[in-house]
């Protein structure tokens, strides 16, 4: 790709971007939030046409005008945002598009077998008849390796594979994209997970603000000279934690328990803390969230705000007693994608803004242009659609929304998921400042590292039950661990 230039409305999101992709490498795409790392793989996916440049297959001039184009030139891309179709089975995601037919009509079992192979080699353990929709994230994930590998693609992008993914699974998928490389296929990994980058990677390339920063063996060059590079800053600490003692009680569960899995938890989140709630995937961390939240009804127990009981079931009440909710999954849950950022933030908030059931535009968007400036949302105006923003500021807007609905207690479900390095620490010192003026949340994170350097305490969960209890600043890593895992530390 050479002299890439894209541009939208009042945002130049490429500005003369080269990118060289060799065989059999996995190139590392590095770069903050809203620097132009997804646009220029839908550029190279067909799913945006380029404004200037050129593309370059095998050494030839290269047209990616759609994506059936680039699906034709051997290129696949897995998004950061699944794009499965949630109502067909794994087996039709799969082979979507290339269905096997017999006399003119799909032949079921040649497709249920052809996408069981492609499973198989992605060691992924799914029935292949099941429906999309109900498999977690992690497994959805892996459903679109395996539609990857289904069509031998020489180029495949993976915009951060392993978000949703456990240890074992994050494993297993290094394993695959190994044996990809072996075979001379080019894997291009966006990951702002640091701590892969060396384990996976041959080359890094960094984008900046739209702009080319440089492109270097991963060998030659240290975490931190990354960061440098990608915020054109030096980001000392990454978890910028002010500790403080904790204030009088927000939240308490008192011995929940739910038909998702969620066995007598009990735990107490105090004004100005930052409680982690940590343990592997499966553990029963966002099934207590959405009881929390009221999405779901405990089946036993007690949920109280401020001393208050909570009703079951009723996230409306939830949010009235001051209860902020930022899911795992921002797209599916958290946000309306189809809706502006002005209407987004505007939802829990259209009663405060209404006169005899008419809503004040005016209102609205003064509250959203407050809370855009005050967490640097990136969007040329408010009234930009969600779905066109990069997934750190869509979560952003999921936050600004609950800050305008004046929330006290904040539930934040892999707050930094998807969110690159710089703006992780933009997101930090928001918790900071939530909890600085008497605010209280619990963070649920899969990062280790994350949930030890911003909590001050921390609760892990393993089976839906509550495990083990630590002071995060004398907690060992190691403890914290064996606790999920059930091993005797």
């Amino acid at each position: 790709m050479r002299g890439i230039r894209k541009e939208f409305p009042g945002v130049v999101a490429l500005d003369a971007v080269d990118f060289a992709l060799l065989a059999g490498e996995v190139h590392v795409l590095l770069g903050e939030n809203g620097a132009g790392k997804s646009t220029l793989m839908k550029i190279l996916s067909g799913a945006y046409r380029k404004d200037a440049g050129e593309l370059i297959v095998d050494g030839a001039p290269a047209s990616i005008a759609s994506p059936r184009d680039a699906q034709m030139l051997g290129i696949a891309t897995i998004y950061q945002e699944l794009s499965l179709v949630p109502q067909l089975t794994v087996a039709e995601n799969i082979l979507l598009g290339h269905e096997p037919s017999r006399a003119g009509w799909i032949d079921r079992r040649r497709l249920r077998d052809e996408a069981k192979r492609s499973l198989e080699d992605a060691g992924v353990d799914v029935d292949p008849d099941a429906r999309v929709d109900r498999l977690g994230i992690a497994e959805q994930q892996m459903v679109e390796v395996a539609k990857a590998l289904f069509r031998r693609a020489r180029i495949i992008v993976m915009d951060e594979p392993t978000s949703a993914l456990t240890v074992r699974e994050i494993d297993r998928l290094f394993v695959v994209i190994r044996r990809l490389t072996a075979a001379g296929v080019a894997v291009v990994y966006i990951s702002h997970r640091m701590r892969e980058l060396t384990e996976i990677g041959d080359r890094v390339t960094v984008l900046r603000d739209g702009r080319h920063v440089g492109t270097f063996q991963l060998s030659d060059v240290s975490t931190s000279d990354l960061v440098r590079l990608m915020a054109n800053r030096d980001v000392r600490d990454h978890f910028p934690r002010r500790r403080r003692a904790g204030g009088d009680e927000l939240l308490r569960l008192d011995r929940v328990s739910g038909a998702s899995g969620v066995d007598d938890v009990s735990l107490v989140v105090r004004r100005g803390e930052i409680i982690g709630l940590a343990g592997l995937m499966g553990a029963g961390r966002t099934e207590l969230a959405r009881i929390i939240v009221g999405a779901d009804a405990p089946s036993s127990g007690r949920v109280l705000v401020g001393g208050r009981q909570l009703p079951p079931c009723s996230p409306r009440r939830a949010i009235r007693e001051g209860i902020g909710f930022l899911p795992e999954d921002r797209k599916r849950h958290g946000l309306v994608m189809t809706l502006t950022v002005c209407e987004n933030i505007g939802l829990p908030n259209l009663a405060r803004w209404s006169r005899a059931g008419v809503v004040s535009r005016r209102a609205e968007r003064a509250e959203a242009d407050r809370w855009v400036g005050e967490l640097r949302i990136k969007t040329p105006t408010t009234s930009e659609r969600v779905v066109r923003l990069s997934g750190g500021t869509q979560q952003k807007v999921v936050l600004a929304r609950a800050l305008a609905a004046e929330a006290k207690v904040f539930v934040m479900d892999e707050p930094t998921r998807g969110v690159d390095v710089g703006a992780k620490v933009e997101i930090y010192e928001l918790m900071n400042r939530l909890t600085d003026s008497g605010a209280a949340i619990l963070m649920i994170s899969s990062e280790l590292p994350e949930v030890l350097g911003m909590s001050d305490r921390i609760y892990v969960m393993r089976r839906g039950r509550i495990e083990a209890e630590f002071d995060a600043q004398t907690a060992p890593e190691e403890r914290v661990l064996h606790a999920a895992l059930g091993l005797a530390s």
